[in-house]
């Protein structure tokens, strides 16, 4: 399996999502999750096929981590969805997603089937795919924000924030996750649990700013403007800490997290 089977995965799986995103509008739930989980089914085996082709996660470069954000998009807008019902939930998650599909489709990555010996650690996939399950769900968190600050024309009712805040509290739960697997994958391949590698510093910044945002919310519960802000703002960090640190010119040849083809 290559990249240039990518383009029938990704147009089958977009339509699928986007069939299902118009049933939701139409209240046609079972058209949603229906169409909804065969995208994720059919995007889902083009991961798996890769997988089995590189003999080894497709998880190293920004393209192939691209891959599984694609994918879990969808899949945190249909537990959003599930959970309450949000119409509009499944259409973000789905442009969301299709814009990394048309990324990967626009600059295709070849890989190898090499690995450097660090990222060959039993640590290495689950601490990738948890961080990814965690941007996607802090990234419908961003977009409930954005929704609640900016499309909305009322104020956002108590409903609302709290969908933002599980949605922060599980994607931090999940942020915490990956650190600790990552800490524990640094040890192995290099003999530390932390050393305030560029990546590092950005992972500890975004972490911290998102508690700041939970103790904002738990504390200020009647002041929930500046907490959307303060969510757009993490979200903001949190890119810089996945791929911006790549343009960093202290993390060249220095970070170890940083992504090439080479």
């Amino acid at each position: 399996m290559t990249w240039s089977y990518f383009i029938i995965f990704a147009i089958i799986s977009v339509i699928c999502w986007a069939v299902g995103a118009t049933a939701a509008w139409k209240e046609k739930k079972a058209m949603a999750y229906a169409l909804t989980g065969i995208g994720l089914t059919v995007f889902f085996a083009y991961i798996l096929f890769m997988w089995i082709s590189l003999e080894r996660p497709p998880l190293r470069t920004m393209g192939e981590t691209r891959l599984w954000y694609s994918f879990f998009l969808p899949l945190a807008g249909l537990i959003v969805y599930s959970r309450w019902h949000y119409k509009w939930i499944l259409s973000f998650s789905t442009l969301l997603a299709t814009v990394f599909v048309c990324i990967n489709l626009f600059k295709p990555e070849i890989h190898s089937k090499t690995l450097m010996p660090a990222l060959q650690s039993p640590w290495f996939a689950p601490h990738v795919i948890v961080y990814m399950m965690s941007y996607a769900l802090l990234g419908a968190a961003m977009v409930m924000a954005i929704y609640l600050l900016f499309i909305k024309k009322s104020d956002a009712t108590e409903e609302e924030l709290d969908i933002t805040d599980n949605l922060v509290y599980v994607g931090m739960a999940f942020v915490t996750l990956g650190m600790l697997m990552g800490a524990l994958w640094a040890k192995e391949a290099w003999g530390h649990y932390w050393a305030w590698d560029p990546k590092e510093t950005w992972a500890a910044i975004t972490w911290l700013s998102y508690l700041a945002y939970i103790h904002y919310r738990r504390y200020k519960p009647t002041h929930p403007k500046p907490a959307l802000a303060m969510l757009i703002a993490c979200f903001c960090l949190l890119q810089m800490c996945w791929w911006g640190i790549n343009y960093l010119p202290s993390a060249q040849g220095v970070s170890v997290h940083t992504y090439s083809m080479e």
